[in-house]
Parts: structure tokens; sequence; C-alpha cells
């Protein structure tokens, strides 16, 4: 039995607040991906559903005489730092088992390469599966982070997402 569902890590004010920020139609929309992508590669899709829908947390706004300026926030963004460590917060004050918590703020650091120095950083299955269920809802732009959807959708759609965890059947245990 999982101690945290995301229907907990959705509502909570915290998470509410940077999801938001970042965009909630992308977070969910990540969630479900790296949901599916999980349970296809074996990869627990509890972790792998936290991850994505807590993954673009860290984000903040730059913006240029009042106007968003992506180009600016591409070349100073660190928020997959600033995610990780939000996350990893959040999830303990929740109450989710330490180790889980862990893999699920490395996924949430490791789901872009846009602040490391160059060359290729091996990844586990989870933190693969995060970077690609992010790619996967993209657009030019940024402009994944601006897709609305409403509460009661967004809602509906997490307490969906826990039953699909539910019954993924994967051998959720204590990580040790």
């Amino acid at each position: 039995m999982r101690s945290v569902l995301l229907v907990d890590v959705f509502t909570h004010p915290i998470a509410q607040k940077y999801l938001k920020r970042s965009g909630i139609a992308h977070a969910i929309a990540c969630a479900y991906h790296a949901c599916h992508m999980a349970v296809k590669a074996g990869v627990n899709p509890d972790l792998a559903a936290k991850a994505a829908l807590l993954h673009d947390i860290g984000h903040y706004e730059w913006f240029t005489d009042g106007e968003w300026d992506y180009e600016l926030y591409k070349r100073n963004d660190i928020h997959a730092i600033k995610g990780a460590e939000r996350a990893h917060k959040l999830l303990i004050r929740l109450g989710e088992e330490p180790k889980a918590a862990k893999e699920i703020a490395l996924a949430i650091l490791l789901h872009t390469d846009s602040y490391l120095p160059e060359g290729d950083l091996e990844k586990n299955k989870l933190q693969q599966i995060v970077k690609m269920a992010d790619e996967m809802d993209e657009e030019p732009g940024g402009r994944h982070h601006y897709r609305v959807i409403d509460q009661t959708t967004a809602l509906h759609r997490i307490k969906k997402l826990d039953q699909m965890i539910d019954q993924a059947g994967y051998p959720i245990k204590k990580l040790v």
C-alpha cells in the first residue's frame, strides 16, 4: 500500500503553488506518460508519476520589460535543481518513504540537461522515463507550460491516475 498518493501530493498547498507556476496541464500529462512507460518498462509507476508530476516545480519566471523572456530563462535555467529540492522536502513532509523521495528527487534533478556541463550522464530507467515523459509533452517556446486545465478536471485526472497505479499491480515494496 502506498503511504502517499498522487492526490495527496497534488492537493498540498506547496505543490499547488509551484504546479500553477509551471503548468498543471503539462505536469499531469507528463505524469500519465511516465506511468504508462513505467508499467511497460517494469519501473515503479508510483515513483514515475510522482516525479513527472513534480518535475517542473523549480521553475521561476524570467521577464524583460514586463514580457516573458524564454531565451533569458533558457540561458539561466536551474529549475531541475530547485525542483528536486522542493519535491524532496514536500514528499518527506507528506510521509513518503525516504528512499522513494530520494529516487523521485533524483529523477527530477536529471529530467533535463540544460544546466549540466557537456557530456553524457548515465541515467537509470526511472530518470530516463521522466525525461522522456517531459519531452513527449513539450511545445516550442515553452508553450506547454501555459496550457490550461480547470481544477476539477485536474483533480479528477489525478485520482484516475492513482487508480491506474493501484491497478498496475506493480510490486510496490518498501525500498531498502
